[in-house]
């Protein structure tokens, strides 16, 4: 997928949140905290997921409006069977 520089950024930094907020999930399980608190980062840590991966989807979607003879094996009907395997 060939994304521009600021979508790229913006998916990263995304990931770059879901990581930390994995690692508070591991601390906090490790630390036996309280399954309210486990839970809510888990909620955390899986939206942060969900969004990146909309990012992904959005972009290349955008990419192959802009572009549909292009030739990166992306195609509108891929995209929606990824679109809906995040859904």
């Amino acid at each position: 997928m060939d994304v521009d520089n600021e979508s790229k950024r913006k998916v990263v930094n995304r990931l770059k949140r879901a990581n930390g907020q994995l690692a508070a999930v591991i601390a906090a399980v490790e630390g036996d905290a309280h399954c309210r608190d486990v839970v809510q980062q888990l909620s955390a840590v899986s939206k942060a997921l969900d969004r990146a991966g909309f990012l992904v989807i959005s972009t290349a979607l955008r990419e192959c409006l802009e572009d549909p003879d292009a030739e990166d094996g992306t195609n509108p009907e891929e995209l929606e069977k990824l679109f809906l395997s995040l859904a």
